[in-house]
């Protein structure tokens, strides 16, 4: 088992070489590697797959040779992560895998469009920001439903409110859950002014984490959703033409990513970090296997 330690702005990953999909990665053993007291410790794991070893992911082989086969701290599988495709195309670099330049990459939130530099920030085509029609309440405030491949509700506080969360974020009460049966991520946010917001993130299945790409994302297309910079069309965040491209800098625990929002469309774009290279021990990844 190949396996590498890797962050983008403190969301971290571990990541594990598997290009012919031959590892069983059980729930089990997810959760054994991103123990935080025990294992490896992580907000979720990464496998480097070629995309026709992964079954519900084949159908895209012809569009992606690579697939990011995500895994929550818990176990459980995430369509999308946006630090994390980050970091996924870092260490395929690195590793020699892809060359610098224009990459595709399946996820279970579809193919995403990376633009890797030979060193630098990575930037990701996060495809559109669609908006359930949900009306929901989170802690007793009005969140905005953002799907990004991946449900998030987005919640708007003012700086005193801001300020004065718990840290850790303890799980968040929604008015109603039945709309999010698998969990949902939910984005805290203040917007301190013109394309400038502080974000903090409560991840399903994992807990408070450093940063979100989805949740900057999401974030962001509330943002310009609450002050008219954009509207729902069919469902679908749209920036009219004549805007251009609307830039949003958010501050997230672990640094700072960028969003940009145009049509349709949407980036993210931040530092991707190889940590470290790791060896397992044998006894522990024996018992690993069971």
């Amino acid at each position: 088992m190949r396996l590498s330690k890797g962050h983008g702005t403190g969301n971290d990953f571990v990541v594990v070489g598997d290009p012919d999909g031959t590892l069983d990665l059980s729930a089990a053993a997810v959760r054994a590697l991103c123990d935080r007291h025990t294992g490896i410790g992580a907000d979720g794991l990464l496998r480097v797959v070629r995309t026709v070893a992964v079954p519900d992911l084949v159908g895209l082989a012809g569009q992606a040779e690579w697939a990011m086969d995500y895994r929550n701290a818990d176990g459980s599988i995430a369509e999308m992560c946006g630090n994390g495709v980050r970091v996924h195309a870092r260490w395929m670099h690195r590793e020699g895998l892809v060359r610098a330049g224009r990459l595709q990459l399946a996820t279970r939130g579809g193919v995403k469009v990376v633009d890797l530099p030979e060193s630098g920030d990575v930037t990701v085509g996060m495809g559109p920001a669609r908006l359930p029609d949900l009306a929901v309440a989170v802690d007793g405030h009005k969140a905005t439903a953002v799907d990004m491949g991946n449900p998030h509700l987005v919640v708007p506080l003012t700086a005193e409110e801001f300020a004065a969360l718990p840290v850790p974020l303890p799980p968040p009460v929604l008015s109603t859950a039945e709309h999010h049966p698998d969990g949902v991520n939910v984005e805290y946010v203040v917007v301190e002014g013109p394309g400038r917001m502080r974000l903090r993130v409560h991840e399903r299945g994992v807990g408070e984490t450093m940063s979100c790409g989805t949740g900057a994302v999401a974030a962001a297309a509330a943002a310009v959703l609450w002050d008219g910079g954009a509207t729902a069309v069919v469902g679908t965040l749209t920036v009219p033409e004549e805007a251009g491209t609307l830039a949003w800098e958010i501050a997230v625990p672990g640094g700072v990513v960028r969003v940009g929002l145009a049509g349709t469309a949407t980036t993210l774009a931040g530092p991707a970090v190889v940590v470290a290279d790791l060896t397992l021990d044998g006894a522990w990844q024996a018992a690993l296997a069971g």
